[in-house]
């Protein structure tokens, strides 16, 4: 399977939780991370004021927060074939933790 290069240009608080992201190919999406933030390193993001404190990293060209978080930026390009399987595993992570 070929990984796809992706980077992310720009980034823009869209709602608590929702940001909009921009690509180097064009594309601008809207994400809403709510239900994917779970485990140790997203569960922090949960808090809007952490949350709007993304940036882009000038180096791996993708979203990071200071907690350490990040997101691979061909994921985030691609997020309808992916937020299926990451809502799958925050539900299951937050049910190990309840």
């Amino acid at each position: 399977m070929k990984h796809r290069i992706c980077k992310v240009t720009s980034v823009e608080v869209a709602g608590p939780h929702r940001l909009r992201v921009g690509f180097d190919d064009g594309l601008v999406r809207e994400i809403d991370f709510l239900p994917v933030l779970a485990g140790a390193m997203l569960a922090p993001l949960r808090d809007p004021a952490l949350f709007s404190q993304v940036q882009i990293d000038p180096e791996a060209h993708t979203l990071v927060w200071p907690s350490g978080a990040d997101f691979d930026p061909a994921m985030l390009h691609d997020w309808p074939e992916y937020v299926g399987a990451l809502n799958k595993w925050a539900r299951e992570l937050e049910r190990q933790t309840a």
